[in-house]
């Protein structure tokens, strides 16, 4: 089953990273090609996707946010945690995994599926069930990162067992006073961070299945980060700890 992508760059980085079958483009009329779009309709050609043209009221009644282009193509290529561990090592790199439990939000979701990709994880993974899913707001919000990111949906607890299995370090991020700071912590070397739901934070089960705890510094006079923001910040500081040894 097909499903529409949406705006300039999204649609690019799906048609680039050429994990999903694409079906046609859709393309406002007037649109200027240029830029990014005379990008879209380069791979478009060089794919033999076809490309049409409609009112952007058609377009508004595909999605909001489109900017004059939508890809029906096929559903997002998830694939399983072996895959994450087998591309780490492919890469003769640690693994480096970003775990999000029961993230609601797809801005929030987008905005850490972009940090990931930018900082090289290796794989992401989700939860089987009460959570958001690769949708294509989330294709959206992450500005087509998703689709050059492994991404895999599990049981988030039983995957933390076979990551410790595979000697990766697990840990949980939570703003609690148990919690240990990032420099207390080592951040190099195979990890995992776990990214809890915005409301509630990590799931009981996964919470205990973590090697440990970590919160980040705060001296404002809010009490605490946004999920999106703790992943992205956590995420870039295990990254600067590789690079540093």
């Amino acid at each position: 089953m097909g499903e529409w992508l949406y705006g300039r760059n999204p649609v690019y980085e799906v048609l680039r990273a050429g994990r999903r079958k694409a079906f046609r483009l859709i393309v406002a009329q007037g649109a200027q090609e240029k830029g990014r779009l005379a990008e879209i309709l380069r791979l478009c050609s060089d794919g033999h996707v076809p490309v049409e043209q409609a009112t952007r009221s058609r377009l508004d009644g595909i999605a909001h946010g489109h900017q004059g282009v939508a890809l029906e193509a096929s559903g997002y290529p998830y694939v399983n945690l072996l895959d994450i561990l087998e591309a780490a090592e492919d890469r003769q790199e640690a693994p480096f995994l970003l775990l999000l439990d029961t993230l609601q939000d797809p801005q929030n979701m987008g905005t850490l599926l972009r940090t990931a990709e930018i900082v090289g994880v290796h794989g992401v993974l989700l939860p089987l069930r009460h959570t958001t899913s690769v949708t294509p707001a989330v294709v959206s919000a992450s500005s087509g990162a998703s689709e050059h990111l492994l991404i895999a949906q599990a049981n988030l607890a039983q995957a933390i067992e076979k990551l410790k299995e595979a000697g990766v370090w697990v840990i949980g991020l939570e703003n609690s006073p148990g919690a240990k700071l990032p420099a207390e912590i080592r951040l190099a070397g195979p990890l995992a961070l776990v990214v809890g739901g915005e409301g509630e934070g990590m799931r009981p089960l996964v919470r205990s299945s973590c090697d440990l705890l970590m919160r980040l510094p705060m001296r404002g006079r809010i009490d605490s980060y946004n999920a999106a923001t703790a992943g992205s910040i956590a995420l870039f500081l295990a990254w600067q700890a590789n690079l540093s040894g």
